[in-house]
């Protein structure tokens, strides 16, 4: 018998239709960053940093990152003057991360590009429909735990 035959098709997978629409939908925004010189995980860490999170370990946390890598982020933010450095008024041995004036200036810029892929991409939903599939999505994250911001 042909193994093709008793083997389901990608297509039948709904994980291959949810990582279809969410690469285009990344990629989107990605390619929309670009303009700006900015990367997603950038992005979100700076979006985070105007959340007011700024603990290095926190963010890996949130992140799914290493901290290691949080300061490469961090690193070349600083080194374009949208992030600093200073001292954790908590701890004196520690370091925070916060936005600059440059960079708490360019955030609502990349939100508004955000805003806009999302718009783009899911025109085609009615509202009740993105509502849907949102509740469904949000249901599916919860139900798994899953926590971590997406940065890539």
């Amino acid at each position: 018998m042909d193994p093709s035959r008793m083997t389901s098709d990608l297509t039948d997978h709904l994980g291959y239709w949810l990582r279809l629409v969410s690469n285009a939908v990344s990629n989107g925004f990605a390619r929309r960053l670009q303009a700006k010189d900015v990367t997603v995980a950038e992005w979100v860490l700076l979006r985070l940093l105007l959340a007011g999170k700024g603990q290095p370990s926190a963010l890996a946390r949130e992140m799914g990152m290493t901290k290691g890598a949080i300061s490469k982020l961090s690193d070349r933010l600083e080194a374009r003057g949208l992030v600093a450095r200073q001292s954790d008024p908590q701890d004196g041995r520690a370091q925070v991360l916060r936005l600059t004036e440059a960079g708490a200036a360019l955030v609502p810029l990349l939100a508004a590009m955000a805003d806009t892929n999302d718009t783009e991409f899911f025109a085609v939903l009615s509202e009740d429909e993105r509502a849907t599939l949102r509740a469904l999505i949000e249901k599916m994250a919860e139900r798994h735990g899953l926590t971590e911001t997406p940065v890539d």
